[in-house]
This record gives structure tokens, C-alpha cells and sequence, in this order.
């Protein structure tokens, strides 16, 4: 299966499991609302006295194999490969991004990572004197940072620092 196959594939097992994440109900009211107007048949002493209670969708991950990620969410699963599960972190990366709640300004406790030791890395210079520097990590690919003047003085100044 070539590149283009595969990517396809891919993009539509995520399409299954965006459509099955959005079939699941947004709260359990609803739910109980939908499943008691279905069953205008059943007692209603009996439907009141034995709410009906669905369990929100979990997301399990598994590794199979050493080149494959499963993810599992309401039932149905998607088998990654490793350009799946990047194009899957590039995705997620970018909509984290743009969420109104910041990522934690310094270090949570027991945050566990991988370090990329002396990373690939290319630099590009803006008109205005900023700098983009991009890394290349084992795990979330390419990530690029962009720096003011100022900031890259202080970034010298913190990695010079004995």
C-alpha cells in the first residue's frame, strides 16, 4: 500500500471515529430524555424508577505491534501507523493551540517526556529581526518556535550561562 493509500485509509478511519464521537449524546440528560420518549410503551412508574445511565466514551490506546497505535473510542478503532500517528499529533498540536485555556506555565509534577538529544534544526530570519527556529523531536516531529530579537539575546545568554 503506497503513501497516498495509506493516508487515505487513515483519514477515513478518522472520519469513523469523529462520526462516532459525535453520535454519542453531549450529557446524560439528553440521553435519558431520547431513550424515555423511545419507549412510550414502558411503564412510566418503571422508567422513572430506574434511570437510565450511559457511560461517557472512553479513548483506549494500545500498541499492538511496534509500529502501530489502536485507538479505541465508543467502539470503534483505528489502527495508526507512524505517519498516521504524526499527521494524528500535528492535528491535535494545532487545535490544542488555538484552545482558550494555555498549557501550564512551568512544569507540571510527574510530567513525563522524551528528550531529543542534539535535535536536527533549521533557522529562518523575518524582515523584522525575528527568528524561527524549528526542531525536529523523536516524538511530535517538526516544531517550530518563533523568536523576538530580544528573546534570542536571553536564550544565548541561558545557554552560555556556566
Amino acid at each position: 500500500m503506497n503513501l497516498t493509500d495509506q493516508l487515505g485509509a487513515l483519514e477515513s478511519s478518522l472520519d469513523e471515529l469523529i462520526l462516532a464521537a459525535a453520535s454519542i449524546p453531549a450529557s446524560p440528560e439528553s440521553s435519558t430524555a431520547s431513550v424515555a420518549d423511545s419507549d412510550a410503551a414502558v411503564d412510566p412508574a418503571t422508567t422513572a424508577a430506574e434511570p437510565v445511565v450511559e457511560e461517557k466514551p472512553t479513548l483506549n490506546v494500545s500498541r499492538p505491534e511496534k509500529n502501530v497505535i489502536a485507538m479505541t473510542i465508543g467502539g470503534v478503532s483505528v489502527a495508526l501507523n507512524p505517519e498516521g500517528v504524526s499527521e494524528l499529533i500535528e492535528e491535535l498540536s494545532n487545535a490544542r493551540a488555538s484552545m482558550d485555556v494555555e498549557q501550564p506555565g512551568g512544569l507540571p509534577p510527574g510530567w513525563r517526556f522524551v528528550a531529543t538529544k542534539n535535535p536536527v534544526m533549521a533557522t529562518q530570519r523575518y524582515a523584522n529581526g525575528d527568528r524561527l527556529l524549528v526542531l525536529r523531536h523523536t516524538g511530535h516531529g517538526w516544531v517550530p518556535f518563533q523568536f523576538s530579537p530580544d528573546m534570542v539575546i536571553e536564550m544565548y545568554a541561558m545557554l552560555t550561562k556556566r
